[in-house]
């Protein structure tokens, strides 16, 4: 399947159908009186996230989706149908904008999550509503309310615990394959992998995502192999995994390719550089990897960066890369729960005083 992570969309909801100007005329009720019922209301335009979906390919064929108007009062009170909304299902992780002004409208973080994005038109009254004592036979009747139209841009950015990140040909693939069920493309060429993919880590403390992200070189902020089109991807990941491939002399060995990589990640997003990172020295199984290993080692080390040496195709200290990672998530996890339980709190805290700042005033 194509991916694609951004698409533009023309989006409609429903009119509200309107009310309906009628009379009760029956054989033996000569008086009947005003009988218009209330129009229908219409469709909403409704996101929702689906963990099913992995991509917004459908939406670059679909452009425009409406959702129905509601139907017109009737005779005899009888009230319009309400029109079905119309259902959007998006990845878990895309951002909705409004194409015109740039504003994000929403962030769809949550499997399942529902969102009215366009609601649809209340239905109007029908004269019937408006009869008073003074005015038995009311002649006029509410419009419908109108339909919301907005041009919005959809773009994904893949929310997972771990992100592979380094040059080409490092062995992220191969690595991903070997601890989850994911199946990307593996060659010995350089930018195999031209799409983020995803695998989900069944660990003994707990399971975690991980995303390969297609290989960074020196200038992809600035365009240079894939450029930043993928870079958006590492945004919402918890931690890094630097892959690096510990057998390749060539652009200045391990250390400095490790660098590189770094640099483009703050290039793109200063506080990347804060996200918490491990590095796994992989293609141990290769004859030249143990070459200078050590002195490697201590220069990571020394940025006070915890280092693994691992081969993704024998599977040569892996077990121990993954214990390490689901330990790191678990806590990372937690943390983010008591942030958000914390602000929860003091927002809660804020309305309190807000309402008996307001008591205190009335009581004045």
């Amino acid at each position: 399947m194509k991916f694609i992570d951004e698409v533009r969309i023309y989006a409609r909801s429903g009119k509200g159908g309107d009310g309906a100007i009628a009379w009760l005329r029956e054989k033996y009720r000569p008086f009947g009186g005003p009988a218009g019922g209330d129009g229908g209301k219409g469709g909403d335009i409704v996101f929702i996230a689906d963990s099913n979906v992995g991509t917004l390919l459908d939406y670059r064929y679909t452009r425009e989706h409406a959702a129905k108007d509601g139907e017109r009062g009737g005779g005899k009170n009888c009230h319009g149908s309400d029109a079905e909304d119309r259902l959007i299902r998006v990845p878990v992780g895309t951002q909705i904008y409004n194409d015109s002004t740039g504003e994000l409208l929403k962030d769809m973080k949550a499997n399942g999550e529902h969102w009215i994005g366009l609601p649809g038109g209340k239905g109007g009254k029908g004269n019937a509503r408006f009869a008073t004592p003074t005015n038995r036979a009311p002649k006029h009747a509410d419009p419908g309310e109108p339909a919301v139209e907005r041009q919005l841009r959809l773009e994904l950015k893949l929310l997972a615990d771990v992100g592979l990140v380094g040059y080409p040909n490092a062995g992220k693939s191969t690595l991903l394959s070997r601890v989850s069920a994911a199946k990307p493309k593996i060659a010995d060429y350089p930018f195999t992998t031209l799409v983020p993919n995803l695998g989900v880590v069944r660990a003994p403390e707990r399971s975690f995502v991980m995303a390969d992200i297609p290989g960074l070189i020196e200038g992809a902020s600035e365009g240079v192999g894939l450029g930043i089109r993928f870079l958006r991807h590492i945004e919402r990941t918890a931690l890094f995994l630097h892959v690096i491939d510990l057998a390749d002399p060539m652009d200045g060995g391990p250390w400095s390719r490790f660098q590189k990589v770094e640099n483009e990640l703050l290039k793109y997003k200063e506080d990347l550089g804060e996200r918490p990172a491990l590095v796994a020295l992989n293609k141990m199984d290769l004859p030249d990897a143990n070459e200078n290993l050590k002195s490697i080692k201590a220069k990571f080390k020394k940025r006070g960066l915890d280092v693994f040496a691992i081969s993704g195709v024998t599977g040569k200290g892996i077990p121990e890369l993954v214990n390490e990672l689901a330990s790191r998530v678990t806590k990372l996890r937690a943390a983010a729960a008591a942030a958000e339980a914390k602000a929860a709190a003091e927002a809660a805290a804020d309305d309190e005083s807000d309402g008996e700042d307001d008591s205190s005033e009335d009581d004045e």
